[in-house]
């Protein structure tokens, strides 16, 4: 069997530091990134965070990282082990 290795890319990022829900009736924290979105569950009165991507609509959790696509500008949550272990800083 062939063997390859995954191209290299540039992608930019940025990490969801909190908080994990707020008021339905509350403002949006400042420093939410871009594409996140605060969205209303049940009678509990929170709001929790979600992201819409080209795979439908995701959860976000506090230490998510946001990932910006490199070819289309998407942008899609992802956890912090698997960031870990796939980028590094420039």
């Amino acid at each position: 069997m062939t063997k390859f290795r995954k191209k290299p890319i540039v992608i930019e990022a940025v990490q969801f530091l909190g908080p994990a829900h707020i008021p339905k009736d509350g403002p949006i924290p400042d420093g939410t990134p871009s594409g996140v979105a605060w969205q209303h569950f049940g009678s509990h009165g929170r709001r929790f965070p979600i992201i819409e991507t080209l795979d439908g609509v995701m959860d976000v959790r506090v230490g998510d990282w946001i990932i910006t696509g490199a070819s289309l500008g998407e942008r899609y949550p992802c956890k912090p082990g698997i960031f870990a272990a796939n980028y590094e800083p420039l």
